[in-house]
Parts: C-alpha cells; sequence; structure tokens
C-alpha cells in the first residue's frame, strides 16, 4: 500500500481531492523522511553541476571569477523562471517531479561532457554555457515548488513550516555537494565521469521518491512511461561514463594540432604535452598548461636565454630564486653557472616538477636540472612562500604565466612586487616575464609601472620568440635603473651584447603609453589589459 493509499482514514482537502496521508505516524514520518532526502540529494547534485560549469570554464577559459559570475547569476535567474514555470505542473506534483529529475539528471549529467565538445569542435564554448546554464537553472528551480506540493500531501503543516523543512535539507545538501565537487569527484573521478556520476544518482533519487512514495498517483501508463525514460536516460548516462574516457582523449586531441603524448588534470590546471616529428627527424616537444603554450622545444633557448642571462649579470649570483619555471629550463640557464652556490625555485604544481623531472622529453631539455644538488624545489604558492620567507637572493626571477586570469593577476601586482624586492639582497636584480609588446602592449608596460611603485627601477626589452612572436621582459634592481648586459664569457645561442642594446629599443607604435596605472591586489587593472588586448588576435 503507498502513502497515497486512503483505505484507513482517508481524508479530503479543500478541493476535493485525496490527501496523501496515512493513518500510521511512522509512515507519514518515513515518507516525510523520504521526500527531505530526496531534496537532500538532489540540492547536493544541482549544486554540483553549477560547480562543474565553474570549474570547466576555468580550466578552458581561464577567467575563473567571470566564469563562476556568468553560471551563478544566469542559473539564479533561471531558478526563479523554473520555479514560475512550474506552477502549472503542480496539479500533477509527483508525474512532473519526476520528469523534471530524469531531464535535469541527463543535462546534467551530460553537461560537462557536451560543452568540452562546443568548446573542441564547434568554437561556441560561451554560448553553450549560456544556454546549459539557463536550462539547468530552471529545471533546479522547478524542484522546490513541486516538493512543496508533495510534502503538504503527506502531512499538511504551515507554509513556515513547510518552507523550513524544505529548506534545511535542501541548503545541508547543496554543502554536501559544494564539499564532495572539489574534494572527492574532481580527484577520484574527473570532470566529465564526475558529472554523469552525479547525474545517475540525481535520476535515481527523484523517480525512486515518485516510484515509492507517491506511487498511488501514478497510473499504469504513466508509471510505465517514467520506468522506460529511467532507463533511457541511465543507459545513455552509463554508456556516457563508459566512453567518457575515450571521448575526452578524441576531444583534447582536437584541441592541439600535434599528437598528445601526455596529458593530466591536477587540482591546479590541465597540464598537456604534445611531440611533433618531422620528416627530417627533427623533434617539437610543446608543453601547454590550461590550453595556454609554455614554450616549444624547436625555441625555448630565445625565451629562456633573454629571461635568466641578462639578470645573471650582477655583481653578484650566489643566491638565485625562481618564481614559477616548473619545467626547469629557466633553472638550466641559472645552473649553466658554476659560481651558483644555491638555487631555490617556487612553484604552485607539484605535477609540473614532476613531469619535468621524469618525462624523459623534458627532463632532456632541462638536462635533469632538478637532479642537481644546488636546487631547492618549494611547491607553495609563490605570493604565500615570498610573505614568509626570511632569506636574501642576489637574483629573482619571476617566469609566471601571463596575467590573463584572476588567479594569476595577483602575481603581477604591486604588493607581489613588493614582496619579490624585500626578497632581494641590496645589489640584487630581478627579472620578470611580461607577456607581448606587440599583441597585449598595455599590460606589458603595466608591469613596469606596477614595478615602479614598489619600488624597483627596471628596463625594458624584447625578443622574437617564433612560438609566441615578440615577448617582453623587464630587468629590475633597486637603487636605480640596472644595465642591461650579460655575463662576459658565457656562450649563448640568440643574444649577444650588441643583439640585447637593441633589444631596449621599441618601435613608436609599442612604446610605453602615458598615464598607465599599476596593478594592485584591489585593482588588477592589468587583468583587464590583457582580456583586452588579446582577445583582438
Amino acid at each position: 500500500m503507498g502513502v497515497g493509499d486512503s483505505a484507513r482514514g482517508g481524508q479530503r482537502d479543500h478541493r476535493g481531492g485525496d490527501l496523501l496521508t496515512v493513518t500510521e505516524v511512522p509512515r507519514r514520518r518515513a515518507a516525510r523522511v523520504a521526500l527531505l532526502a530526496t531534496v537532500f540529494v538532489c540540492a547536493a547534485c544541482g549544486l554540483v553541476y553549477e560547480l562543474a560549469l565553474v570549474a570547466l570554464g576555468s580550466y578552458l577559459i581561464g577567467d575563473t571569477v567571470g566564469q563562476a559570475s556568468i553560471v551563478v547569476s544566469l542559473m539564479v535567474f533561471a531558478m526563479g523562471v523554473g520555479a514560475l514555470a512550474a506552477k502549472p505542473l503542480q496539479r500533477r506534483a509527483a508525474v512532473s517531479f519526476a520528469v523534471v529529475e530524469l531531464v535535469l539528471a541527463l543535462l546534467g549529467g551530460l553537461s560537462v561532457l557536451l560543452l568540452y565538445a562546443a568548446f573542441a569542435w564547434l568554437s561556441l564554448y560561451t554560448p553553450a554555457l549560456i544556454v546549459m546554464a539557463l536550462v539547468l537553472g530552471a529545471l533546479i528551480g522547478a524542484e522546490i515548488p513541486l516538493l512543496m506540493v508533495l510534502l503538504q500531501r503527506i502531512r499538511r503543516q504551515d507554509a513556515g513550516s513547510a518552507v523550513a523543512d524544505l529548506f534545511a535539507a535542501d541548503y545541508v545538501g547543496a554543502l554536501l555537494g559544494g564539499l564532495a565537487f572539489p574534494f572527492v569527484l574532481l580527484p577520484v573521478f574527473g570532470q566529465i565521469e564526475g558529472a554523469l556520476l552525479v547525474g545517475i544518482v540525481n535520476a535515481l533519487a527523484g523517480l525512486g521518491l515518485v516510484l515509492t512514495v507517491f506511487r498511488a498517483e501514478l497510473g499504469r501508463r504513466a508509471k510505465a512511461a517514467l520506468i522506460l525514460a529511467a532507463v533511457a536516460v541511465g543507459g545513455v548516462l552509463t554508456g556516457a561514463y563508459l566512453l567518457a574516457e575515450d571521448f575526452e582523449v578524441t576531444a583534447r586531441q582536437a584541441l592541439y594540432a600535434d599528437p598528445v603524448v601526455h596529458a593530466e588534470r591536477t587540482p591546479y590546471q590541465d597540464i598537456v604535452v604534445t611531440e611533433a616529428v618531422s620528416l627530417t627527424g627533427n623533434r617539437d616537444v610543446r608543453l601547454f598548461l590550461n590550453g595556454d603554450l609554455q614554450f616549444s622545444s624547436v625555441d625555448e633557448y630565445r625565451y629562456h636565454e633573454a629571461m635568466v642571462h641578462p639578470a645573471m649579470s650582477g655583481p653578484k649570483r650566489d643566491n638565485v630564486l625562481v618564481l614559477g619555471g616548473g619545467d626547469g629550463l629557466a633553472l638550466r640557464e641559472v645552473l649553466r653557472y658554476p659560481d651558483v652556490k644555491s638555487v631555490t625555485l617556487v612553484e604552485l604544481d607539484p605535477a609540473v616538477v614532476a613531469l619535468a623531472r621524469t618525462d624523459p622529453r623534458l627532463s632532456e631539455l632541462n638536462r635533469h636540472a632538478f637532479d642537481d644538488p644546488r636546487v631547492a624545489v618549494r611547491t607553495e604558492d609563490a605570493f604565500g612562500w615570498l610573505r614568509s620567507n626570511t632569506d636574501r637572493y642576489d637574483v629573482v626571477l619571476v617566469d609566471m604565466p601571463d596575467a590573463d586570469s584572476t588567479a594569476t593577476a595577483k602575481l603581477y601586482s604591486v604588493e607581489f612586487y613588493g614582496l619579490v624586492d624585500r626578497a632581494m639582497a641590496d645589489h640584487g636584480r630581478m627579472v620578470v616575464q611580461a607577456g607581448s609588446p606587440f599583441f597585449a602592449p598595455k599590460a606589458f608596460w603595466c608591469v613596469e609601472t606596477t614595478l615602479r611603485a614598489a619600488g624597483v627601477h627596471s628596463v625594458a626589452y624584447q625578443v622574437s620568440v617564433p612560438a609566441f612572436g615578440e615577448w617582453g621582459f623587464h630587468l629590475g634592481a633597486r637603487g636605480g635603473v640596472p644595465a642591461l648586459t650579460l655575463p662576459p664569457g658565457m656562450p649563448l645561442r640568440s643574444l649577444d651584447q650588441a643583439s640585447l642594446a637593441v633589444a631596449a629599443t621599441f618601435p613608436p607604435d609599442r612604446r610605453r603609453p602615458a598615464d598607465l596605472p599599476a596593478s594592485t591586489l584591489m585593482n588588477p587593472v592589468i587583468l583587464g589589459f590583457a582580456r583586452e588586448e588579446w582577445t583582438n588576435y
């Protein structure tokens, strides 16, 4: 007998319909517990869908704050629309709720897979994200009104108490989903499989409630249709789960021109290594982080020679600090100097360092730099590490990713450069990779303004790196603008003193604009410059 069976003591509501009540208190309580448990599970699933969209955007686009703003605002708006749209469905609340949950489970479970496909093959990620966020938000918004009706059918109570019960279960479920996503689903299952697994759980929870507690509301045809629909949804999600790994490999390869030879997703980023071999046997190994090229083995020496050796031309270089540079290529250049006594490398992602140590393609390029006894590695956030650091360094190399996301913009701030300045010895020199003075001149020169605001005097220079185009650096020091020179006796492939002197000359259309503001933690203007300028190319 179902909860809606009223053979013993059933009542009539004010509309003349049968209330889904029971005469036995334990059965009524069990029904309420089952419904609130379903609210709990559905809320957890809904928040996982939301976080999955945000996380995917941060991996693919790199703009965590922007992606979170788009997803959260659109989904909250759509939830209101969905709640209004659910009004006509309240007459058949049980069936409607089951249908909503099946559709939500299907689309939510497939959301990451579909958006990744839109990004890899169609270049329609943002429009697809907007549509997905609106649809999922509307379906999530339709849940609460329908569940409110079902809760009242189990036991009628005043509106305030019913809302309190539902929202208590909803918010606690959201807490579970919010914690489960980063600490269980992502590290154990990954984004695609994790979303698919949650979709299956979502479908089981919604359909299970209707087919047990509210089965008396369903006719034979409705019950059969729901079961068939559930089988279809479960089949699609299960099939997608089994094929997810092959899909991800195929989609990832579509993003890169050369064969992917290594790929992994860490808590910090997506790491991909590609390798192409020409007909003459020449190899081109490339490292990508979140889709952004970090180096090409064909010309990386031009970048790393230009970055390292002008900074090493100071009066002393006993102790060197490398911030970033987990691939070990800047480290390789530093270790060419026999008078270097110690090098500290601070890299956020331990997986990058592990790859540079163990992957034969990368370790050959960096000449096994991490095996040198002079090297000490700290796998920490550079900003936090600098705050607690008490050592002083003769040379500091700031080899960070471009300031094209909120996570990296803080590494181009007055506050960050102030910490770097504090870590330099009085005679110390520092160099900052600052992006392209051709493609993003405002972002490039903003680094100089920011260095000066932090008390660091600098000189700008640029070199040609075919994989990147024109690329620029700022060489800084205390007490005055440092001389742009090279250490005597160090043979380099891409630089000599004459070419380095020319590198400090910029054409008229790429010289420093007037009145550029400094970038700070609270006002990361460099992020706006980078986004504005790079989107033009």
